[in-house]
């Protein structure tokens, strides 16, 4: 097994944990890592390994919010079970809002892959969606949020913030900056917005994930699955970390220092790139 390539397994993995869950595009910083330290793999493997780190993400939500939605509950003398009618609504609404992008994804994948998985479009979406947060964080200043929890989200509200999570289908807008970014929009407040982009990522990312590892997914030697396996891990205990801290973090604070980095980030990936094709 080459040592330099496990170590490089071992910075996408981190890297994919931190940036999943914060509203700052993970694609965007696994294209810079890609062109800075390339895997030396194989199409099948780089496909298998980005399907791996991001089912390992989709772990650490289901670890961390399971018994808030797991809806299956003991009767109190433990005698059989019930379904919870509020989870079940919620378990509803979440699948509500997952429907436009499950669509737009199967029938739009391919090409969004071919024509705008690059460093131009990951870059302008980084610093359009920066803006879009400065500027929804400005109007927000004092204002009173009309839904305060993800029990009390709407199934209109569902659908629209659904919507809003087909715009993460472009490459850099990150899948949590537009839903969260589409929930504010709704006076949706900063927990519940979070929470709710959470809840989504579950049948969403593993469904895409899981579609892709059917497509990609290619006979690889022992090293190899010690690599992809290990890259699952990092990246669940990593997502668990990010979750927790983003939950507490937006608590008494707002999103102004996501939306900076995203404009300094998507800068740096012009930059990066600009300077590539000059040097070349």
């Amino acid at each position: 097994m080459n040592i330099v390539e496990l170590l490089k397994v071992i910075v996408f993995s981190l890297v994919e944990g931190f940036t999943e869950w914060l509203p700052i595009s993970s694609t965007g910083h696994m294209i810079l890592l890609q062109s800075i330290i390339p895997l030396q793999q194989s199409k099948e493997f780089f496909s298998t390994f980005e399907v791996l780190i991001q089912l390992g993400a989709v772990g650490a939500v289901i670890k961390e919010f399971f018994f808030r939605i797991w809806p299956v509950a003991r009767r109190s003398q433990g005698k059989g079970y019930y379904l919870e009618q509020g989870k079940c609504i919620l378990i509803g609404k979440i699948l509500v809002a997952c429907l436009p992008a499950a669509v737009l994804g199967l029938l739009l994948d391919d090409f969004l892959d071919a024509h705008l998985y690059n460093a131009f479009v990951v870059s302008l979406m980084l610093i359009l969606y920066g803006i879009f947060f400065i500027l929804l964080e400005r109007r927000n200043e004092g204002h009173q949020f009309h839904t305060l929890t993800v029990e009390e989200l709407s199934w209109k509200n569902a659908l629209l913030i659904g919507l809003f999570q087909c715009l993460a289908l472009i490459p850099g807008t990150s899948r949590s900056g537009a839903t969260i970014l589409g929930a504010m929009l709704l006076s949706v407040g900063r927990l519940a917005a979070t929470e709710f982009s959470f809840f989504l990522s579950v049948p969403v990312m593993a469904g895409a994930s899981l579609l892709k590892l059917i497509k990609h997914a290619g006979n690889f030697g022992a090293g190899q699955w010690f690599m992809l396996l290990l890259s699952m891990l990092l990246s669940y205990f990593v997502s668990l970390y990010c979750i927790r801290f983003l939950l507490r973090y937006i608590r008494s604070h707002n999103f102004l220092p996501f939306a900076y980095y995203r404009i300094l980030f998507g800068g740096v990936i012009l930059l990066w790139f600009a300077v590539s094709h000059l040097v070349l």
